[in-house]
């Protein structure tokens, strides 16, 4: 059996529950070919670079799995036909991350970081607001610079 990671792009106007049964469909076509999905992410709706497909963001989720290359053919196939999935990619890897991935640490640092500011004001840093600085006045024709 061969390591792949999957990642696919569901379209933005299916709810989280439908993601998670287009994941169902896709562990149930790997078990079927005896494969299984090792770990499965889901980052969320994130804006997409550019408009695919009429969509300007979409529900990222990232698949770890272990299967043969025929079970992966599959899957590909089945997702192809789905309308609700509207970009793909699976890699080849020598092996998994442990951990989470790149994107899950991005979002859980977010998460851990907060707001600056807890009233949320818009404020220099030396805390005046932005109404109250002072203008620079330019010498009148008459006044020596």
């Amino acid at each position: 059996m061969a390591l792949y990671e999957h990642v696919f792009i569901a379209r933005q106007d299916i709810s989280s529950q439908q993601v998670e049964g287009l994941i169902d469909m896709m562990q149930a076509v790997l078990e079927e070919n005896d494969g299984k999905i090792t770990k499965i992410e889901y980052w969320g709706l994130k804006s997409l670079a550019y408009r695919v497909k009429k969509n300007r963001k979409g529900h990222y989720s990232l698949l770890n799995i272990d299967a043969s290359h025929a079970a992966v053919a599959e899957l590909e196939r089945r997702i192809s036909l789905n309308d609700d999935i509207i970009r793909s990619m699976t890699l080849r890897v020598d092996e998994h991350e442990a951990d989470d991935s790149v994107q899950m640490r991005n979002k859980n640092r977010d998460e851990r970081r907060g707001s600056r500011r807890e009233d949320g004001g818009d404020r220099r840093r030396d805390d005046r607001p932005r109404d109250d600085r002072p203008r620079e006045s330019k010498p009148s024709e008459g006044e020596a610079s």
